[in-house]
Parts: C-alpha cells; sequence; structure tokens
C-alpha cells in the first residue's frame, strides 16, 4: 500500500495499461509470450496475473510501479533483493523473471505520447493459495503467521546485506508507524466522520505515549504490510471443523522500511483484526507467535495497544484521502474502512488495560500449552 517515499500521496500517479499493452510489455522486455492476462486489484501500483508459454514455472505478476516509487530505482531494488533472499532462506516469496537484458526490473514509458510517465516494471513469481481475507482465521493460523513476522524480520535484519538497504532508511514515508502523527494533514479527508474523533485521539496519545518511547524499541527491518490481502494459505489437513493453514505466500514488499520489530507484530494483528468475527482476541495468538521467535520488552507491549490503533488510523485517513484522488478504486482502497471503524472504536470502548489483559494472558497460556 505504498503511497510514495515522502508524504506527498497525490505526486504519484497510478499506471494504467490495458491488457494488450501489459501483454507487449512482456513480450517486448522480458520476451515471453501471454497466453492469458487479467488484472488484480491494487493500492497504486498496477498488477496483472499473466500465463506464458515457458518451460517450468508459466503463471507470474507482473507489477507495474506507480510513478512516484519508480523514481526510486534503489528502493525498488532493495524491495525486490530482500524478496530473493527471503525465498533463499525458505520463506514463500516470490521471486523476479529476469528481462531480456539479464535485469530485475526496467523502467518503461505507460503511453506513446511526449512526456509519458515511465514506470518501473517487474514479472514476478505467481504464488498459489487464498488469502487470509477469505478464510475463517482460528488460533493456530494467527499464531502461525505471528511467528513467520517475527522470524522474517529476524533473518532481513540479521543477514540481508546489499548496497541498496540504505534505501530502507525512508524518514517521512507516511506507512512507517512512526509517522502516524504525519497523519494530522490528511484528516480532512475525513470530512464530518462520526469516528474522526477517535483518529483524533489516537495520533495525540501517539505524539505523547508512543513517540518519546520510540528510542528504547529495537530496530530493525519490517515488511510493513503485512495485511489480510498479503498473507497467502493452503490447508495443511482435510478436517472442514478444525482445519490446519500454513502459509504459502507472502506477498508486496512495497513498504518495506527501517523500523522496529514490534511494529510488525502491531501491523498483523490490525490487519488480522479486519476480518474476524472475535476481533479483540486476535492480539494473543499473533503475540504468541511472533513472541515464540522474538519476546517483547515491557516498553515494547506497553507500547502495542496504540501502535495498533495507529496502524488503524494510518489505513482508514490514507484510503479516505486517496480515494478522493482516484474515486474509481475507492471499493478496493476503502477494503480495511468496511469493518476497521468499528474495530478502532471497539478497542477504544473497552479500553487499553482491558484489551492488553485479554492478549497478554492468551499469548501467556501459549507458554504451557505450545502448538505442535
Amino acid at each position: 500500500m505504498s503511497s510514495g517515499n515522502d508524504c506527498q500521496p497525490q505526486t504519484l500517479t497510478k499506471p494504467a495499461l490495458g491488457e494488450r499493452e501489459a501483454a507487449e510489455l512482456v513480450d517486448r522486455v522480458f520476451g515471453l509470450k501471454v497466453l492469458w492476462i487479467r488484472s488484480l486489484p491494487s493500492y497504486d501500483d498496477q498488477n496483472f496475473h499473466v500465463r506464458v508459454s515457458a518451460e517450468g514455472a508459466d503463471e507470474y505478476v507482473l507489477k507495474i510501479t506507480n510513478s512516484e516509487d519508480s523514481q526510486e530505482p534503489d528502493l525498488i531494488e532493495a524491495q525486490t533483493q530482500a524478496m530473493m533472499f527471503l525465498s533463499a532462506e525458505g520463506f514463500p516469496s516470490a521471486t523476479p523473471y529476469l528481462t531480456k537484458d539479464g535485469n530485475i526490473m526496467s523502467l518503461e514509458s505507460g503511453g506513446t505520447r511526449p512526456g509519458s510517465k515511465k514506470y518501473m516494471v517487474r514479472l514476478l513469481t505467481y504464488l498459489p493459495g487464498t488469502p487470509v481475507a477469505k478464510i475463517t482465521t482460528n488460533a493456530q493460523i494467527l499464531y502461525e503467521i505471528g511467528r513467520l513476522a517475527a522470524s522474517m524480520d529476524k533473518v532481513l535484519s540479521e543477514k540481508f546485506q546489499h548496497p541498496s538497504v540504505k534505501s530502507l532508511h525512508r524518514g517521512q514515508f507516511i506507512w512507517n508507524l512512526a509517522n502516524v502523527p504525519l497523519l494530522d494533514q490528511y484528516i480532512y479527508a475525513l470530512g464530518q466522520n462520526k469516528y474522526r474523533a477517535v483518529v483524533e485521539q489516537v495520533i495525540e496519545q501517539f505524539k505523547g505515549k508512543v513517540i518519546p518511547k520510540l528510542s528504547s524499541f529495537r530496530a530493525c527491518i519490517n515488511h510493513g504490510d503485512l495485511n489480510d490481502h498479503n498473507i497467502l494459505v493452503d490447508s495443511s489437513s482435510a478436517s472442514l471443523e478444525n482445519p490446519q493453514y500454513r502459509v504459502s505466500g507472502i506477498l508486496d514488499f512495497s513498504d518495506m522500511s527501517y523500523g522496529y520489530y514490534v511494529f510488525e507484530v502491531a501491523i498483523v494483528i490490525m490487519y488480522m483484526m479486519i476480518e474476524s468475527p472475535d476481533p479483540l482476541s486476535v492480539g494473543g495468538h499473533v503475540l504468541a507467535g511472533f513472541e515464540s521467535v522474538l519476546p517483547l520488552s515491557a516498553e515494547e507491549r506497553g507500547a502495542l495497544f496504540l501502535l495498533v490503533s495507529g496502524r488503524f488510523a494510518q489505513s482508514l485517513v490514507i484510503a479516505a484521502h486517496t480515494a478522493l484522488l482516484y474515486p474509481e478504486n475507492k471499493e478496493y482502497l476503502t477494503i480495511t474502512a468496511k469493518t476497521g471503524w468499528k474495530r478502532l472504536e471497539t478497542m477504544f470502548e473497552v479500553g487499553q488495560k482491558a484489551v492488553e489483559k485479554m492478549w497478554f494472558e492468551t499469548a501467556q497460556a501459549y507458554t504451557y500449552h505450545a502448538p505442535a
């Protein structure tokens, strides 16, 4: 859900290629003949699912990056190299199909008119699976997702080395959780929304209680967008009453940045709450999985409630702002808002103390009954 490398989402141009143009792009840049192509939903990039007449893996995602991020080749390089690194480490992430020139990406014009925007183009392996948004989550998969998030951040932070990695220090990047205070300049997009006061409360509490503590959190590289549409799963059991899932794909690394371990678990908790029929219980299972790899400090745990709330605020405010710019994409942009407002309001109605008690007691129970 990237919106560029600064806090100016309005400066980007989302690509708008037709299917025929996209197919021609695959042929010209990658030397592959497209047999079948269809558009995939996206926030501010453009993605196509393509099937080609090639040996071996024959399905790919053509990813055409928005005009703003396309001006940051080092950043896209870092994201793609991270995906390749994670795949080599055994994580289910996509890898790029090289261009005819042997590169992982290519800067291409988005049209034939003079002054047409240029977009960075990649062809990534297609990962099978069902988005978490399409299943009924249970404790088992929530724990697995939490454990995966911690494992991924840990291996990236400890072992991933590449000259482009410095580009992940993204400063004013609007989706980094440290930048919740930047939402002040976009809150106008909520208009007279009845929940606006809750978001304003989140931002003010974040400024006062989270920002001063950042220096006490452990720093790392964050994926930054492990939402219910970016995690794919498949079923590893035939039981309909008690299905067991495993993660089969991790998508969309465009929000990667330097942050903190506690940011990642907060982001996962927030997005797993979206579709859950029992949203407040979600956090404990995700936290237990995360802490099986990386136990949080007292300071990190103490900020978790406001970090989860902060991600709700980011998602809801930025979506409302972006929907004003791209009304034709409003349905996709406001997916989170359908239940997100109610989830955030419920958190504040129940209160930080009670929600934390629920999360921490659930996580503690796993130390006695850890999943197999």
